[in-house]
């Protein structure tokens, strides 16, 4: 069972990391600026602020106000009894005495801010031994510092905005841009695309990386076209040496097969043909009943069947070199189905031929083929037997004569150079069992039971086809078919390009 790799969360962008960490960046630089000028400002607010409440402390009389309206003044004698001064005064504080001792003690004015909102405090000592004290109303604290405060805060996020969208634009154009590129040529180098390349422009790092998968690719390429040269070189050994051992093999067995043949013909054929000799002359006595003819005409055939076994087997042992030249493909097979339709018994299968156009000559020995298509026909009416709506068909087209072991029947059919001819005989009977398909060709092996079959049918047939230069093999059958034996012969025209092209051993073209 494989195991499923853990799914990990899909990352931000290259072009949002980078502007969150700037932008995080610009906002830590604003807040420092922002507290530098806050301070910068709390400094020059005391020291002006300072300095105007220590000018109005100065005229005891009449305070003038000068700095915000509504600021309440108090005096604070030497007798530490605490006075108001000028129109407005209200209830002095702790706070505000507090301030006036310590200005009292230090002997210097004293000017306490506190917090954005609160009260602002005042307290300077005068020349009578007294102090001055003032407290500025609550709202002195936002009217002074607020405004400074607003711009600053204005100006800090304009900066943010405006670094944001040039900073937006300029990653975009030089570095997200040319790295989307580069990842589309990964994309469609991944995808197979052998022109694909990755554009090798924009900033120097990014060009640096487009010319590394450039040269990746390159040198993956390479590799790839090695290796499948490599591929290519050991399948093909691969085929050469499975057609070795089969060829081997098929020798070993035609010898045996030779051995055993010519043994039955010497210790069988002489008793056999004594006996059929024997037969006739009992069978010319006119005293015997009709049932005795008839047992001797029937011990007469069998003993045919006999001698007919023999001489095929003589025929497998000894085979003879068909002479072969340009024939007409369809016509011989049209003429072998019109032979084996006219039988009686089969009558009941419907026999038929579909030619794709018109066909080249192939180079063959007619003969010779009417023998392989004549074994193939009645192969294929065996495998119908006797059941009534039966269907043999013969379908002809032009085919490529080898099939690769890594493509189909079909698949070879599309090929642009087709070199063979190809009769495919299809039949609607029982079929071929998974399991015997690869042993159907194997001298003596037959499926049909005993009496019916010698097993030696496809065994000749395949030699026959082998012989012609051509292939005889069992093939997927067309829609509506259960079996299709297909018979491919070399075309004339390339066997006589092939034979001009190699002249015979010692001979030499003028």
């Amino acid at each position: 069972m494989e195991r499923s790799q853990p799914m990990r969360a899909a990352s931000p962008g290259l072009r949002s990391e980078v502007l969150l960490s700037l932008g995080l960046v610009m906002l830590l630089a604003t807040i420092a600026l922002v507290a530098v000028f806050v301070t910068h400002h709390e400094a020059s607010l005391e020291r002006v602020l300072g300095r105007s409440l220590l000018a109005e402390a100065a005229h005891p009389a009449a305070p003038f106000e000068a700095v915000v309206s509504g600021t309440e003044w108090w005096s604070l004698g030497a007798d530490g009894r605490a006075r108001t001064r000028g129109p407005v005064a209200g209830e002095i504080d702790e706070k505000t005495l507090a301030l006036a001792e310590r200005a009292r003690t230090d002997g210097e004015p004293l000017l306490q801010l506190g917090k954005l909102g609160g009260q602002i405090r005042f307290a300077a000592p005068l020349a009578n031994g007294g102090v001055a004290m003032a407290r500025l109303p609550e709202h002195a604290s936002f009217q002074l510092r607020s405004a400074p405060l607003t711009v600053v805060a204005t100006l800090g996020i304009v900066n943010v905005a405006i670094f944001t969208a040039f900073g937006s634009w300029l990653l975009r154009r030089r570095l997200i841009i040319p790295l989307e590129e580069v990842a589309r040529a990964a994309v469609a180098i991944g995808q197979g695309e052998e022109e694909a390349r990755a554009p090798e422009e924009g900033p120097q790092e990014v060009a640096a990386v487009g010319r590394s998968l450039n040269e990746m690719t390159e040198a993956l390429q390479e590799r790839s076209g090695e290796l499948e040269k490599a591929v290519t070189d050991l399948r093909g050994a691969n085929r050469e040496l499975r057609r070795t051992r089969e060829g081997l093999d098929r020798a070993e067995r035609l010898a045996s097969v030779g051995r055993l043949a010519a043994g039955v013909a010497h210790e069988v054929g002489n008793p056999i043909g004594a006996m059929l000799a024997f037969i006739d002359l009992a069978a010319r006595d006119a005293g015997l009943g009709e049932e005795s003819q008839e047992h001797l005409r029937r011990a007469g055939s069998e003993g045919e069947r006999v001698r007919i076994i023999l001489r095929q087997l003589l025929d497998f042992s000894r085979p003879g070199r068909p002479t072969r030249r340009p024939m007409d493909f369809a016509e011989i097979a049209r003429e072998t189905l019109v032979l084996v339709s006219a039988g009686r018994r089969h009558h009941h299968i419907a026999f038929s031929q579909s030619d794709a156009g018109e066909l080249p000559l192939v180079s063959a020995d007619p003969s010779t083929v009417t023998q392989v298509l004549l074994n193939l026909l009645l192969n294929a009416a065996d495998a119908i037997g006797d059941r009534e709506g039966g269907r043999v068909e013969l379908i002809l087209r032009a085919a490529p004569l080898t099939v690769r072991p890594e493509e189909s029947h079909d698949g070879a059919l599309g090929r642009t150079h087709l070199d063979a001819v190809e009769c495919l005989v299809c039949d609607d009977g029982c079929g071929i069992p998974e399991k015997d398909r690869e042993r159907i060709f194997d001298p003596f092996y037959t499926t049909k039971p005993p009496g019916q079959g010698t097993g030696l049918g496809l065994a000749n047939s395949a030699r026959l086809a082998e012989d012609l230069g051509g292939v005889l093999e069992c093939v997927t059958p067309p829609k509506g078919f259960a079996t299709a034996m297909a018979l491919r012969l070399p075309m004339a025209e390339r066997v006589e390009k092939r034979e001009v092209r190699e002249p015979p051993v010692g001979m030499t073209l003028a």
